[in-house]
């Protein structure tokens, strides 16, 4: 089960994109697409039948999760995410600092 989920602040810890931060765009399976990280071009044929012209798309590729952590802006540092049951509900905390993550649409 992944403990980031689409929205969240993102810090890339590993990789040619190591420091870099971003908002999650989507998650499947162990693959998150951080939005303006880790861009390929993706040569697009041309469909007369929708009426798209061929061109070369600039989209963002997607990263394995483990390359990635959740940014905590109260410490300004990748974190943790553990789960804590507050009344009742199931919400995300950091582990650090034990507050809940917010995220943000």
């Amino acid at each position: 089960m992944a403990k980031i989920k689409k929205g969240d602040q993102v810090i890339v810890i590993a990789g040619k994109e190591k420091g870099k931060q971003g908002t999650v765009l989507s998650v499947s399976n162990d693959q998150v697409k951080v939005e303006g990280l880790n861009l390929v071009k993706k040569h697009q044929k041309p469909n007369r039948a929708t009426g798209t012209e061929g061109a070369i798309v600039t989209q963002e590729a997607a990263l394995h999760i483990s390359n990635v952590a959740i940014f905590n802006a109260a410490t300004q540092k990748a974190d943790r995410v553990g789960y804590q049951v507050v009344e009742g509900v199931k919400t995300r905390v950091f582990k650090s600092t034990g507050e809940s993550v917010a995220v943000a649409k």
